[in-house]
């Protein structure tokens, strides 16, 4: 029946291949549920509405992504776009929560029109094939840095900006180690290598007193606090029309290059970059966005992280249907989540982005007007700390490189398009 429904032997899987992957995907993604609640709490919401919103949300999305679209793809409130929602919309604009819910909803709306409509799938499939390979090389750099800052190997600096962190505190060398078992494991054919790895780094964590056992289950809190609480009442003030824009404009491009990033590292797009079911895909977030935003939760994105389940093996959308119940189960086993610590997912994130950033050996980097859009990508992703910043100056150097150096043609009506609309919200919306 599964393989029936998921296709999994046309993908060349199994059943137990896409279990451990949606596992794995889950572990090393699952901080958002503890994340997540503790900043909207700062906006002024119930912490424990917002813990539950956040996992409900989540499986929709997931369940969406894997039934409809069959993308090993999972889904959760965005880091990025719930920190804007917070100290942007709320606390920097002074909107209420339920106003900056509302406008969440509003923007899942407008998404899924536009995913309905083909605008998103038109989008994604006027990219070109080297700005999709320096979208996931970008992507990957940007989990690298976000792993080392997770681990505390790097940390900030006022003179330098970043400097090496304490390597010999237990951290970092948890993390490091983990980033060799998973080489190890994965090198000896271990398809659950990163899902034992960060089992191992708890369990040693644990042992040596760095982490607090805190039980095993526990009964999730009332949702009541949060639940349909939306306030359309500012939706078409000037300020909150900038405010959905800006959340459809990140959420578009974070999932954009999220998608092509994941099914790029899957090998479930064709020789051009282009991705089948394409349009079921793009409306899963949207969906699952409208959804979260009525619960109690920020915008609902794709989530990178979902490669280090496609590096284990996953292939169809049964691995996204686990990591959906495995979101449900979540708030029942709150207490044993909260002891998985940052660095222990640390070293799996950071071993992904070293496989996201194979894709810089199909560049041609003979060709000028090729290297430099996919070098400011990869530079420019981490740099800002935003894929959507990355892809719109990935854009932007891409159409002046190929008209200043006589390559006019290779820039088709699409990505003028794009790059024009780029130009203007840096020029007027940043």
């Amino acid at each position: 029946m599964l393989d029936a429904l998921f296709k999994i032997s046309d993908h060349n899987s199994t059943v137990r291949r896409e279990c451990i992957a949606g596992l794995t995907t889950f572990i090393t993604m699952v901080y958002i549920v503890f994340v997540n609640p503790a900043m909207l709490a700062e906006a002024g919401m119930d912490q424990g509405a917002a813990f539950v919103a956040t996992c409900i949300a989540a499986a929709i999305g997931c369940f969406i992504m894997g039934f409809w679209a069959n993308y090993p793809l999972a889904l959760a409130p965005g880091m990025g776009l719930n920190a804007f929602f917070t100290y942007g919309v709320v606390l920097g604009m002074g909107y209420t929560w339920q106003a900056a819910l509302g406008a969440v909803f509003m923007s899942g709306c407008i998404f899924l029109f536009l995913s309905l409509f083909k605008v998103r799938e038109w989008i994604i499939n006027a990219i070109p094939l080297v700005l999709k390979q320096a979208i996931a090389t970008g992507i990957g750099a940007f989990l690298a840095l976000i792993a080392l800052k997770n681990a505390g190997i790097i940390m900030a600096s006022p003179a330098t900006l970043v400097q090496l962190g304490d390597i010999t505190a237990a951290g970092p060398l948890l993390a490091i180690f983990s980033f060799f078992v998973i080489a190890a494991l994965l090198y000896r054919d271990f398809k659950s290598g990163v899902l034992i790895s960060i089992l191992l780094v708890t369990v040693i964590a644990l042992s040596l007193g760095l982490v607090e056992y805190q039980g095993v289950i526990s009964m999730p809190p009332s949702i009541a606090p949060t639940f349909m609480q939306l306030d359309f009442s500012a939706a078409f003030e000037l300020s909150m029309l900038s405010v959905i824009f800006a959340l459809l404009f990140v959420d578009l491009f974070d999932t954009s290059g999220t998608l092509v990033a994941v099914t790029q590292k899957a090998g479930l797009a064709d020789e051009q970059g282009n991705m089948p079911r394409l349009g079921r895909a793009l409306s899963a977030d949207s969906a699952a966005t409208i959804a979260g935003s009525v619960l109690g939760t920020s915008t609902t994105t794709s989530y990178i992280e979902s490669v280090a389940g496609v590096s284990v093996g996953g292939r169809t959308g049964l691995t996204a249907v686990v990591v959906g119940m495995c979101f449900l189960l979540m708030m029942f086993f709150a207490p044993l989540a909260k002891m998985v610590p940052a660095y222990a997912t640390a070293g799996a994130i950071l071993y992904v982005s070293v496989l996201m950033l194979q894709n810089l050996k199909f560049v041609n980097w003979d060709d000028m007007t090729d290297a430099i859009p996919v070098s400011v990508v990869l530079l420019m992703t981490p740099l800002t700390f935003s894929i959507a910043h990355g892809i719109a100056l990935g854009f932007i150097s891409y159409t002046v490189v190929k008209v200043l150096c006589g390559k006019r043609e290779q820039v088709s009506i699409s990505v003028w398009i794009l790059t024009a609309m780029f130009v203007i919200k840096f020029a007027f919306l940043s």
